[in-house]
């Protein structure tokens, strides 16, 4: 390094300090004098990652890869930032661009695996994980990300024995042990209760903490729900949901005035002539988490001419984008308000190219992102020949199943599930809302049942493919043998058939539920 002009070392020492906004400031001086510089564009770039300023950061690293296109590092950070800001075609062609180099460093490698996790490309992710996990065979983390690629591919033996190596070498990597105690059914003759007990029991009460008593009691929760020790299960339940819950500032007044806003936003039927885009290709499935989402969707991607895209935030993304509001929520008052008269025609034509490259390859597509249903007024205005089914679930089950899952710590909309209560609030705006939507738009929704779906699953399947106009085919009863991937909660439940053990969970619970059957009946919603 001392032979580095003065400039370029004070680069370098900021950047491997991690001194982000040093470095960007230092590179800015440099890039006048240096502007095909690839290193300097590099670490300005992903200084501007880490500064949150996403389109400098993409301008940066494109011209980086640019004017060094063997540099496979390069090329994969410009990937991960082009994952951040939804361009996933983009983000494969520059992933796909860095592994054809062939990297032999970990770093980039998992950075490739993770990008291509987040676009859904599973088999490209396991390839570049396993050439991780080969070049790193002791890193806890990489094993998990591994793993979890596996589960969504459904090779759940291979998935369990890489996330049991990553607790091997890291007994803490809490997050594991959940993954783990989700994978499949727990035994009395196989289970992991001892071991979770143990570690739980090990933690003290320091804030540091919080995410292994989440973690822990969450999946302490799951195995003593498979092996019937039903208090003991809601005992664990609620105590790992408490510590997840002290770390948010959930507000149920806030989302109130947004779903408000929502509804004052559309308030008549739209014209019959709409102006916005054509494609008949999006299918959306939504209604709230764990209502029997996932497999609707995997119903519908079971036919021929349907692809599945997951659970997608484009379409968020998009009125977000519409709405020209700079608000670091994905959607709150004032993207209401921005996005409330957009061009309806671009607004679906950004939602669909941004959907590229997961989709086009067939004639449809699913898009699943279960809280899609804020957004139903403006699906139906841009893109007026979408079909919408949505999912209606008991609401003593509905509710239940948001309490028990950990959903994503950085996902936007999930914060109500930390406490039972506040999950029987949101559960009664989300009633309040399909009611609205149901009012105007009558013909574009279709509302399933999940109980009548598991009870007469054939007839149930001809009325949402019937509705989604596509042709009959015997395959969309036979979910459980579709071959794509699957990233959500329910990765495994969805490969086997249609079983009933979900129904009616919410009596196991019955005592500890009470309070929030009164919140529900107090509010006229029927509890049976």
């Amino acid at each position: 390094m001392d032979h580095l002009p003065e400039p370029y070392r004070q680069l370098v020492d900021a950047f491997n300090q991690r001194r982000w906004a040093r470095a960007l400031e230092v590179a800015s001086g440099i890039l006048p004098k240096a502007p095909e510089d690839p290193g300097v564009h590099y670490i300005a770039g992903v200084a501007s990652v880490e500064l949150q300023r996403i389109p400098y950061a993409i301008t940066h690293l494109k011209k980086a890869s640019t004017l060094a296109p063997k540099r496979a590092d390069y090329a994969a950070q410009l990937a991960k930032v082009l994952v951040l800001s939804n361009l996933n075609r983009e983000a494969k062609s520059a992933a796909d661009h860095a592994f054809a180099l062939a990297p032999t460093d970990a770093l980039t490698l998992d950075t490739l695996g993770v990008v291509y996790s987040q676009i859904g490309d599973y088999d490209s992710a396991i390839a570049a994980f396993r050439k991780v996990v080969s070049l790193a065979p002791d890193h806890a983390s990489y094993r998990y990300n591994l793993g979890t690629s596996l589960v969504a591919a459904g090779q759940l033996d291979e998935a369990e024995a890489e996330i049991e190596s990553c607790l091997s070498l890291e007994p803490r990597f809490w997050r594991a042990h959940l993954t783990l105690a989700q994978l499949k059914r727990q035994t009395p003759e196989s289970n992991h209760v001892e071991r979770l007990t143990e570690l739980l029991e090990s933690l003290d009460s320091r804030p540091s903490e919080s995410t292994g008593r989440i973690c822990l009691n969450l999946a302490l929760f799951k195995e003593n729900e498979d092996l019937a020790n039903y208090s003991r299960a809601m005992k664990h339940l609620i105590d790992g949901k408490s510590a997840g819950r002290a770390q948010r500032k959930y507000s149920t007044a806030k989302d109130g005035e947004i779903f408000q806003a929502i509804m004052d936003s559309f308030h008549a039927r739209p014209p019959e002539a709409s102006q916005g885009c054509p494609t008949i290709e999006p299918i959306f499935v939504v209604g709230m988490p764990r209502t029997g989402t996932t497999l609707v969707e995997r119903i519908i991607s079971s036919h021929p001419d349907v692809q599945s895209a997951g659970e997608l935030l484009n379409f968020p993304l998009a009125v977000k984008q519409a709405s020209a509001v700079d608000t670091p929520e994905l959607i709150d008052l004032e993207t209401i308000a921005g996005a409330r008269h957009p061009d309806w025609k671009s607004l679906g034509e950004a939602y669909l190219s941004g959907t590229r490259p997961l989709t086009g390859g067939k004639a449809h597509f699913v898009d699943k992102l279960p809280h899609n249903f804020l957004y139903l007024g403006w699906i139906v205005h841009a893109l007026p020949n979408a079909k919408i089914v949505c999912l209606r679930r008991n609401p003593m089950d509905t509710c239940l199943s948001n309490f028990r899952q950990l959903f994503a710590p950085k996902a936007p909309y999930f914060d109500y599930s930390y406490d039972l209560l506040d999950t029987g609030r949101y559960y009664l705006l989300f009633h309040q809302l399909m009611a609205h939507w149901q009012s105007l738009f009558p013909d574009r929704i279709l509302q399933i049942d999940y109980e009548d779906l598991v009870e007469s699953q054939e007839p149930s399947t001809r009325k949402i493919i019937d509705f989604c106009q596509l042709t009959w085919d015997e395959r969309c009863l036979r979910f459980d043998k579709n071959p794509s991937p699957v990233a959500t909660a329910s990765a495994v439940q969805v490969r086997s058939p249609i079983y009933r053990s979900s129904m009616q969970r919410w009596r196991k619970y019955e005592a500890e539920l009470k309070p929030l059957r009164d919140l529900l009946e107090l509010s006229g919603i029927a509890v049976e």
